[in-house]
This record gives structure tokens, C-alpha cells and sequence, in this order.
């Protein structure tokens, strides 16, 4: 007897239906094996050589600054691991033995995890104990937050320095003059007594050691239109480096930094794509108008030690000891100068702004006897008279177009300084008058507590501005994650 086809067709269509189905029901179980934490999308760049990549939910929250964390919604934070990864994962069958580069990834993740729970907590004061110093106030964005991001650095980072290159150009720097802050990062990598490495493989960041000023000095034609010659030298050392070790082309630079004082520092990057791209750039001249990128890119206080030494230049008079609203003395240099001369200039007893100093005042005395201290850019952003205010205990008035001021990923600015904009320099006496006395004094004590950040040690101190700068790195090295 004939009988119809549909069971055969029916048999068909069950094995389609297992075959598409079945390959999906193992996906899944693997999945959920692995837990939420393996199944993240990587955006990726790079070429074969290798990459540096961002998962998706960190790619939507970068930059890692503190003070967007301090901004987070209630309970938004990030999935990681609660702890590193065995040395071993079995995944589909195959038994996988993580990297030394995985080791660190793992560790990093759960730094992340931990100061973004950190920031959950909107306390004026850390909740963390410390012996030395327990950050608290509005001088930060916050400070529980910062306290346990600077915990977890001073746990976890670690620095290798290139060997490449021979002083005075690589491994040397100025300590004193308007670059002693280059010089003395520099030298005291060369010391190895804080965050160095031998080990490169155990390293979260490379430091490419060379120094602009010193090649300024040594190779560049007085006169000359162009520095050329300090371009090919930054380029032809990264060429060297990359080609002796693997970490550059690993990362394309991303777990790089370099580090200058000099108003050329930003362009002399530009010479290595990768380097003004993808690396960490620590720059005085931190102008977003040129190409420096917060997120990325770490601001560099402009600290000139006229001696090599800050003996005398810290402290000043109470509040009611200062008679003069607003000082500034300075040569003539950019058009915000310019403007703030020509405005001001020998026409107000309350705003006394000078490009020479009458020759019975000094001009240390006069940040003392000043309640505000003015700090035009000049031909570039970065001014040494940000620092020498703090120092003084004069609130900053900071003027200036596309400038980042220092450590500002920690540092509430806007609790201790006043921001004034070129156009409105001919209203700075308005402005400043309009600051209550109870507004200032708060300002005023704030100028004192965020003095220690910015203070230079030797040997360094803990949360100074050596540690400071570290931190700044610390925190950019926490936006990327490496693959090998």
C-alpha cells in the first residue's frame, strides 16, 4: 500500500531544526559557564602586530576620571571579576593558561571595580584609614574615590624605563629654572625608588625617557625656523624601542608616556603618530586647542624653582594681611597679556598689574600681600604663576583660552580658584568684589589644603605632586585594556 511522504518530510524538518537550534543551546551554556565578565565586545585597534582595546561599557564611561565617577548615577558601576583569574579556564573543551599581560588586565579590572564602588559613597572625607593623610573636602571631585584610586596605585603600578638612549638628552632633565618639573620626574625614575621596574613583563606603563628642554638645548640651531632634528630624534628612539621590544607595537603605544615641560613638548609628539594619538602625553602646555585630550593626555604643573629648592616660597600672611585685591607681574608675551596690560596697567590700586616691578617690591612679597593672584597665559597656556600662587596662599584667577590646570581628574578647581575669561578681563574688578569675605576665606583655607599636592619633595612625599603626576597616569592606564 502507498502511503504519503509527510513523516519523511517531517523527519526532515526535525534535524534542520536541531542542527540550527543545538549549536545555539551550547553557546549559551558556555556563556553562562563563563559568567557576564567573558562575554564583552572589545572595540579594537590595531594591525596584526597588536592592539589595545576598550570593552563597550567602558568605552560609553571614559574617560576613568574621578571626577566623572563622582558623577555616576547610584549603583551604575562596572562588571568585573571580584578577584584575578585562576592560572587556568577551561572554555569549549580547551584548557587556556593566561598571560603575564592577562594577570595585570585581571588585576586592573579589579581596581576599577573597586573605586568605582568607592564612589558610590558621597562623603566629603575618605572612609579609608591612612596614617598620613585622609583626603577630604570640596578641593576634591571625590575624595573617597581619589583615596582609594591612590591606594590601589600605590598597590599595583608599576613603571619600566626604556634603557635606550645616554644623557644628557635621555635619562637627565633640568631641576631647576621653569622645566625643574620635567627634570625632577625624570631623575627620580632614574632613581628607581618609586614605582620602577626591571621587570618590563610585570610593567603597566613604559616612561620613553628623553627630555625635550635637554634636546632643545643640544639640537636645536638658535634662530632656525623649524626643529626638525628634534622630531626625527623622538621618532628614530621610538623606532628603536619598538624594534628591541615588543611592548610598543603590543599596545601602539597606548601603555606609553612621555613627559615634557617645554612649550614644544606637544609638537614634537606629533612627529610619531601613535605617540600624539594613542600614548599618555604629560604636558605643562596642556592646551585642548593644540591636540591635548583630557581623557588621554595628563596636565603638568609648571613649577619654576629658581634655586632647585621651594625653601621660603611656602606660606604667607592670614586673609586680613593682605591689602591688594589682585596682583600680576609679567612680561609682555601673547595677546591675553596683552589685553590684561592694557586694561590694567598702573590704572587701579586694587588691581595692580605690572610688566615691570617698581624697584622697591618684590615680587614674592607682592603674592603675599595679594588676596588674588592673576594667572594670565602667556605665549602659551601653562603658567608657572598657577603654582607660585598656591604656594604663596593666593587664590589663583586663572585667564586663559583651552587650558586644562593640573591633576583636575582629582581636583575640584573651581572650590579654591577663579576662572575668568579673556573677554572678560575688563570686568576682573567686578568680578573678584562680587567674591563675599566668607566666600573667600573658604577659598583661601582651600588654597592651603591643596598646597600639598603640588609641593615638590626630596625624597619625594607621599600625595605629593611627584605622587601627584603619577596618579594622573595611573588613572589613564585604567582607561585601556591591552591584548596581546
Amino acid at each position: 500500500m502507498w502511503l504519503p511522504n509527510r513523516p519523511r518530510l517531517a523527519y526532515s524538518i526535525t534535524v534542520w531544526v536541531l542542527l540550527l537550534v543545538g549549536p545555539l543551546v551550547v553557546i549559551s551554556l558556555v556563556d553562562f559557564t563563563l559568567g557576564p565578565h567573558r562575554s564583552w565586545i572589545s572595540l579594537r585597534v590595531g594591525s596584526l602586530g597588536g592592539s589595545y582595546s576598550l570593552s563597550v561599557k567602558e568605552e560609553l564611561e571614559r574617560p576613568f576620571s574621578l571626577g566623572a565617577v563622582a558623577q555616576a548615577p547610584m549603583g551604575s558601576s562596572i562588571e568585573q571579576k571580584s578577584s584575578p583569574p585562576s592560572p587556568y579556564e577551561v572554555s569549549a573543551g580547551e584548557i587556556k593558561r593566561y598571560t603575564r599581560l592577562d594577570r595585570l588586565e585581571a588585576a586592573l579590572a579589579k581596581a576599577r571595580h573597586s573605586i568605582r564602588e568607592a564612589a558610590q559613597i558621597r562623603n566629603m572625607t575618605s572612609i579609608h584609614e591612612d596614617s598620613d593623610y585622609v583626603p577630604q573636602g570640596p578641593i576634591y571631585r571625590n575624595a573617597n574615590a581619589f583615596h582609594r584610586s591612590y591606594l590601589e596605585m600605590e598597590k599595583l603600578f608599576k613603571i619600566y624605563v626604556y634603557d635606550e638612549g645616554e644623557p644628557p638628552i635621555f635619562h637627565n632633565g633640568p631641576c631647576r629654572s621653569i622645566y625643574s618639573t620635567e627634570g625632577r620626574f625624570i631623575m627620580e625614575m632614574e632613581k628607581g625608588n618609586f614605582y620602577r621596574t626591571k621587570d618590563p613583563d610585570e610593567a603597566l606603563v613604559f616612561f620613553l625617557p628623553f627630555s625635550v628642554v635637554m634636546m632643545v638645548q643640544y639640537l636645536y640651531v638658535p634662530g632656525a625656523l623649524e626643529y626638525h632634528a628634534i622630531g626625527r630624534t623622538v621618532a628614530d628612539y621610538i623606532d628603536i624601542v619598538s624594534q628591541r621590544h615588543p611592548f610598543w607595537n603590543r599596545s601602539l603605544g597606548a601603555d606609553h608616556f612621555m613627559l615634557s615641560c617645554h612649550d614644544w613638548g606637544p609638537h614634537t609628539t606629533s612627529y610619531v603618530p601613535q605617540l600624539f594619538n594613542n600614548s599618555i602625553r604629560v604636558l605643562c602646555n596642556a592646551n585642548t586647542s593644540e591636540g591635548f585630550n583630557p581623557s588621554k593626555d595628563v596636565s603638568l604643573p609648571e613649577i619654576h624653582l629658581r634655586t632647585g629648592e621651594i625653601t621660603g616660597l611656602l606660606g604667607g600672611p592670614s586673609p586680613s594681611r593682605r591689602p591688594i585685591l589682585a596682583f600680576f607681574a609679567g612680561r609682555l608675551h601673547g595677546h591675553i597679556r596683552y589685553l590684561l596690560l592694557e586694561q590694567w596697567k598702573e590704572k587701579d590700586d586694587d588691581v595692580q598689574v605690572y610688566d615691570n616691578l617698581p624697584n622697591d617690591a618684590s615680587y614674592e612679597s607682592m603674592l603675599k600681600k595679594s588676596r588674588f593672584c592673576l594667572c594670565p597665559s602667556g605665549y602659551e597656556v601653562a603658567s608657572p604663576r598657577v603654582i607660585e600662587a598656591i604656594y604663596a596662599e593666593c587664590v589663583p584667577v586663572l585667564i586663559s583660552d583651552g587650558y586644562v590646570p593640573p591633576l583636575s581628574d582629582v581636583l575640584n578647581w573651581k572650590a579654591f580658584s577663579v576662572s575668568v575669561a579673556v573677554k572678560d578681563i575688563p570686568n576682573l574688578k567686578r568680578i573678584l568684589m562680587g567674591i563675599s569675605q566668607s566666600q573667600y576665606l573658604r577659598m583661601h583655607r582651600r588654597v592651603k589644603q591643596v598646597q600639598r599636592h603640588f609641593v615638590i619633595n626630596g625624597p619625594p612625599k607621599r600625595f605629593d605632586v611627584f605622587h601627584m603626576m603619577v596618579h594622573s597616569i595611573w588613572l589613564r592606564r585604567l582607561n585601556v585594556r591591552i591584548h596581546d
